[in-house]
């Protein structure tokens, strides 16, 4: 069984706890400027998240994710365990960056279900794209939801942020997120929200 409670790998702080509604943000090694990346300014969690928001919707590096083959690797990836190790509530694959809203599974570590998201997608799209090296960033970003209300705004975040990044006109357009499957496949919302 996974240990419960907040773990530190040295940079952010992670939440295990079963039954725990998280959104999660996970992004593409070059999302972000190097020179920010650094930046002592990122003294606090808080800070980092603000400074964090926003910067990979500007669509820089490589930008791997807006390749369809690879946004559809990664959303499959994200839907292969859904129901049996977690409950997807919304995602959304972006060009840069992947957004989670995720209801954790008792017995099942978090971190271990986002290392095996990422690090089957990395292996699979650097096949793929006949590349070699880093593919997402070394953290993820998660925040516990604290009631419902916490919950329905980060799920309307999530399937709002390609029409944010000017990537299509509504929520349900855009194919790699929890709006557009609904759409493809007429489902309707997510339970538990």
């Amino acid at each position: 069984m996974a240990a419960e409670g907040w773990r530190n790998r040295g940079y952010l702080s992670h939440l295990n706890e079963a039954g725990a509604l998280q959104h999660i943000v996970f992004r593409l090694a070059d999302a972000l400027p190097p020179d920010r990346v650094g930046d002592p300014s990122w003294t606090s969690a808080k800070a980092r998240l603000v400074a964090f928001d926003g910067l990979p919707d500007q669509g820089l590096g490589a930008r791997h994710l807006s390749d369809p083959m690879i946004a559809d690797l990664v959303q499959h990836a994200l839907l292969f365990f859904d129901g049996r190790r977690y409950h997807l509530q919304a995602w959304c694959v972006m060009p840069t960056h992947v957004h989670v809203l995720v209801l954790q599974e008792p017995g099942v570590a978090l971190g271990k279900v986002v290392h095996a998201w990422k690090s089957f997608t990395a292996r699979q799209a650097n096949v793929r794209l006949c590349r070699t090296g880093a593919f997402w960033a070394r953290e993820y970003f998660d925040r516990a939801m604290r009631n419902e209300r916490h919950a329905e705004t980060a799920f309307n975040y999530i399937e709002a942020n390609p029409v944010k990044a000017s990537l299509c006109a509504a929520p349900e357009d855009w194919p790699w997120s929890s709006a557009g499957c609904r759409k493809r496949f007429g489902e309707t919302r997510a339970s538990g929200i």
